[in-house]
């Protein structure tokens, strides 16, 4: 399904002449420098290709005959690209000059050979001046030390384009691509289990490698491949176990780093490098939904605001069916690890526009509470997880992945998110609005998905309940109350409230501590000198005590999270002007 998809989009930026992808035989590179010589061959200029805006040389995607060269693969020299080294015999740090000139020598063989067959005066050009060019004029040429670091091109002195771009060099090459691509006597011949295709070509190794994934090799690894007899049946061996054929192979890899290669198209999730893309163009969610799950991807502030005005649509219901593109295209989503030479999917999503929309719609509903901000961008996806560590390091690796999968099928929140979120909580003693919104939705979807096994009466509300008896709701607004009590006697500027410490111990074990913070709250009930907010807050007390019959001996983690609801509501009541519109009023119901 993920090859067959891939394969799909390859085909797709094919025949969209607006898009950059290569075909069979050729690769898109970096290209940094480019060679300008003169139609005798002589050398004019070695210069970068492309300057930014403050005059510092940068890199520019062009496609070039052949595929980049993988870390081992020998002497192996490109047509009309290459590095440095290979085109101008430069000479890396730590390398002796006679690796360098080498290199260099096997590329001057190789254009040379081919010089004939192409016939066209530009490569000969270029030929001429491989005859000139020395070693020693590398070493003594001030642009090529240090080397350029990326790949270089030939051109001709005021000429526009490249010379790897000429009809009679592409036509040569498409030629030798058909050659190498007829099946040969050792030909593996199948059925490709991407197109249905029989008595193709096998492709031994799927290539090209995949680069990209961030902590992956340099020079790529592979999506599919096997290097153990222990993973081969039915007496096949290698890539063979997972038959595609060389063409197929050829272009999911190439679309998949062209995923990888597009900003817009591919965003970091916990340690997944994750892809996206749609097998139609939907020009909304291809630009918004990167951004939707980072919005530091923003390019700009209009755009940020237009992805947090969309979702905010969607959140109160107000979004058309075909908010995020045509309903019924198909929405893929594709998460990756690198693992040594090889690449692990983490996570695979497909599903259409309109049942993203459904998803996306309930994720944000079910994360609205009070003390969000009902006009501003809701939390997005980035900014949950930094609710569940200290650092961005910490934040455990699975799940990253498993709370996006969440989000796009509508399936319970993964436990360890909200695990983590209470941790967090009984550490430093924050209940902060985010954390108290991820709480709030894990309790909830639960509640929705999984009655029967349910800690809840009813869904929790975005704010405070007067109404609600869940013990465990009433004993976290009875701590909030116990801890404004105190504030009113002694003051908001305390060293170390009952909140710093007792949150935890009350939330788990309700019986243990509740006795004592009765005690301490008619002690801090005698200081407020206010009389009419002392019988304010003892008739708050007074009615929060008799809903309770006894205090618990424990307290499940569910449980415990509704107490924190609980207390996050009373707190926000406390502090919230009497006159101020409901912020539930502003978040419309599905």
């Amino acid at each position: 399904m993920i090859l067959q998809a891939l394969d799909a989009y390859y085909q797709r930026l094919a025949a969209d002449p607006e898009q950059e992808i290569a075909p069979p035989g050729f690769s898109v590179q970096n290209i940094g420098f480019h060679v300008v010589i003169n139609r005798d061959g002589s050398l004019h200029a070695i210069e970068a290709v492309e300057y930014d805006d403050k005059g510092k040389p940068k890199t520019q995607k062009m496609r070039v005959p052949g595929q980049a060269k993988p870390s081992g693969a020998g002497i192996n020299p490109c047509l009309l690209w290459d590095n440095a080294t290979y085109l101008l015999s430069a000479v890396p740090e730590k390398r002796e000059p006679a690796w360098a000139a080498e290199r260099f020598e096997k590329l001057r063989e190789q254009h040379l050979a081919a010089e004939k067959e192409i016939d066209d005066p530009d490569f000969s050009a270029v030929c001429r001046f491989l005859e000139k060019w020395s070693p020693q004029q590398a070493v003594d040429h001030p642009a090529l030390n240090p080397p350029p670091a990326n790949f270089g091109v030939f051109k001709i002195r005021a000429q526009s384009g490249y010379i790897h771009e000429r009809d009679k060099v592409q036509s040569w090459w498409r030629k030798r691509v058909e050659q190498a691509a007829s099946p040969g006597d050792d030909a593996v011949l199948g059925v490709c289990s991407v197109t249905g295709a029989s008595n193709v070509p096998l492709a031994r190794l799927h290539e090209p490698k995949v680069k990209g994934v961030v902590g992956g090799q340099s020079s790529g690894g592979l999506l599919v491949s096997f290097n153990d007899s222990a993973y081969e049946s039915f007496g096949k061996s290698q890539s063979y176990n997972a038959p595609v054929s060389e063409e197929a192979a050829f272009r999911y890899c190439t679309a998949l780093n062209q995923l990888l290669a597009d900003k817009s198209r591919r965003v970091i999730i916990g340690d997944a490098t994750t892809v996206f893309w749609t097998e139609k163009p939907a020009p909304v969610i291809e630009q918004s939904w990167g951004i939707m799950i980072d919005k530091d991807r923003a390019e700009d502030d209009s755009q940020l605001k237009e992805t947090g005005e969309l979702l905010l649509r969607i959140r109160n219901g107000t979004a058309p069916s075909d908010a995020l593109g045509p309903p019924r295209t198909r929405f893929f989503m594709l998460g990756l690890s690198p693992n040594a030479a090889r690449i692990s999917v983490r996570y695979w999503f497909t599903d259409t526009l309109e049942s993203l929309l459904v998803h996306l719609r309930d994720h944000l509903q079910d994360l609205a509470i009070i003390g969000l901000d009902p006009h501003a961008p809701p939390p997005m996806l980035r900014e949950l997880l930094w609710e569940t560590a200290r650092e961005a390091k910490d934040i455990p690796p699975l799940l990253a992945g498993a709370l996006t999968q969440s989000l796009l099928t509508g399936q319970p929140y993964p436990e360890s998110l909200f695990r983590a979120v209470l941790r967090r909580m009984r550490i430093d003693r924050e209940l902060r609005p985010r954390r108290a919104a991820i709480l709030k939705a894990c309790l909830n979807r639960f509640h929705r998905l999984r009655p029967d096994q349910s800690k809840l009466q009813e869904p929790l509300p975005m704010a405070l309940d007067l109404n609600r008896n869940d013990v465990p709701y009433i004993l976290g607004r009875l701590f909030a109350a116990y801890e404004k009590t105190q504030r009113d006697a002694l003051g908001e500027k305390l060293n170390r409230t009952i909140k710093d410490s007792y949150l935890s111990s009350a939330s788990a074990s309700p019986s243990a501590v509740f006795p004592r913070l009765f005690r301490l709250s008619q002690h801090h009930l005698g200081k407020i000198e206010h009389i009419g907010q002392r019988i304010i807050r003892e008739k708050l007390l007074g009615d929060l005590y008799s809903r309770i019959e006894n205090f618990p001996n424990h307290l499940s983690h569910h449980e415990q999270g509704v107490f924190a609801i609980g207390y996050y509501h009373q707190t926000q009541a406390f502090y919230t002007r009497k006159d101020a519109a409901p912020e539930a009023e502003l978040v419309a119901k599905a």
